[in-house]
């Protein structure tokens, strides 16, 4: 019996180990009904929008929250042809809710540390999760 268990043991081990290792695909996320493959990028904008660059605590994607939703804010600035970069470097003006501004701006603080690849994920990052 214990050799019968060692033998099966051995073919689980052997079987499981031979497999070749796959490459993980790209994460699929939903937007506006279509499946979307995650790009580096996205997930690092993602991950600076909700963790480092705190943006989620004020903006929702959909709803307006403390600041605008992204979506909002998204909308404008293609309408407007708005640099969102620009506007986080603090050279262009607010044309998202500017009343606010003052609100936004002590955030620029943390912002300054951010590189420009970084700033660029999180535009892109925007702009796909609001894409239709």
């Amino acid at each position: 019996m214990k050799n019968i268990f060692i033998v099966l043991l051995s073919i689980a081990f052997v079987a499981t180990s031979c497999q070749s290792e796959k490459k993980p695909e790209k994460e699929k996320i939903v937007i506006g009904g279509k499946k979307k493959s995650t790009s580096p990028e996205f997930e690092l904008g993602k991950k600076l929008f909700k963790g480092k660059g705190n943006c989620y605590s004020c903006h929702r994607v959909d709803k307006k929250s403390i600041g605008p939703s992204v979506i909002e804010i998204m909308k404008i600035y293609k309408e407007e042809n708005g640099d969102i970069i620009g506007f986080l470097r603090q050279k262009k003006d607010p044309i998202v809710d500017p009343d606010n501004y003052a609100v936004m701006k002590t955030n620029f603080i943390r912002l300054e540390k951010f590189t420009d690849e970084e700033l660029k994920a999180i535009e892109l990052y925007m702009n796909e999760v609001v894409a239709k």
